[in-house]
């Protein structure tokens, strides 16, 4: 465990059980949305690795043109 979750730990052991609990569940909540981001973005490489390749192609048969977004 790193030294500042560890101080951050020291800390919510300082609150309420409540406020624990609150805690708590709002860092589960985050393990478990990062953790179906990493799935669902795995799951899609397939389908951006296609479109990767359209867009390859019509860069190469000149289908794609500068709109002046690089220039903000």
């Amino acid at each position: 465990m790193t030294q500042l979750l560890e101080k951050a730990l020291a800390e919510v052991a300082k609150l309420t059980p409540e406020a624990q609990d609150a805690i708590a569940a709002l860092i589960l909540e985050e393990l478990q949305d990062e953790q179906r981001w990493d799935q669902a973005f795995a799951a899609s490489q397939p389908q951006l690795t296609k479109l990767a390749e359209k867009v390859r192609g019509d860069i190469r048969a000149g289908r794609v043109r500068k709109m002046g977004f690089d220039e903000l």
